[in-house]
C-alpha cells in the first residue's frame, strides 16, 4: 500500500483539528476591572471620585480651573456635565494639565442646578499633585 492514502488522512485530520475553534476561557476576576478603565492618551489626566447630595433631576457640572491668587478663574483645564440621581454620582473628568505660573493654582469647583436655577454647589478643592488621582466621595454643600 503506498505511503499517499495515509498523508492524505493525516493531512485532512489535521486540518479538522485546526477548524475547530477553542472555547474561550473566561476573564479573571482580576482581569475584569482593568478592561473597564481606559487608557489616557499621555498628554491626559483623570480625576475620579463620586458626588454626594446631587437631587434627581439636577444638572452637575464639574471642571477644572486655573485659578489665580484673588480666586478668579482663569482657564478651564477640562469639564464634565453629568445627570444628578438621587443617590451618589460617581464622576470621571479628564483634562489637560499645564505648568502654571507663581501665585495661581489648579482648583476643581462644581455647581449643581434644577430647572436653570443654582441650588448646591462643591466647595473649591485646590489639587496640590496635578496627576490623575481619586479623590474619593465629594460632598455638595447650598448655595449661598
Amino acid at each position: 500500500m503506498s505511503p499517499r492514502p495515509f498523508a492524505l488522512l493525516g493531512l485532512s485530520l489535521l486540518l479538522a483539528a485546526c477548524s475547530n475553534h477553542p472555547e474561550p476561557s473566561p476573564p479573571s476576576p482580576s482581569a475584569a476591572p482593568a478592561a473597564t478603565h481606559e487608557a489616557l492618551p499621555a498628554d491626559q489626566r483623570e480625576l475620579r471620585g463620586s458626588l454626594l447630595g446631587a437631587p434627581a433631576d439636577s444638572e452637575v457640572e464639574l471642571a477644572v480651573l486655573l485659578v489665580d491668587a484673588r480666586g478668579t478663574p482663569r482657564e478651564e483645564l477640562g469639564s464634565t456635565r453629568l445627570q444628578g440621581n438621587g443617590q451618589t454620582l460617581p464622576f470621571s473628568l479628564r483634562f489637560h494639565p499645564q505648568p502654571f505660573a507663581a501665585g495661581t493654582r489648579i482648583e476643581l469647583r462644581g455647581r449643581a442646578s434644577q430647572s436653570g436655577r443654582l441650588i448646591l454647589r462643591l466647595p473649591p478643592r485646590t489639587l496640590s499633585v496635578v496627576d490623575s488621582q481619586a479623590l474619593g466621595a465629594l460632598q455638595l454643600v447650598p448655595a449661598p
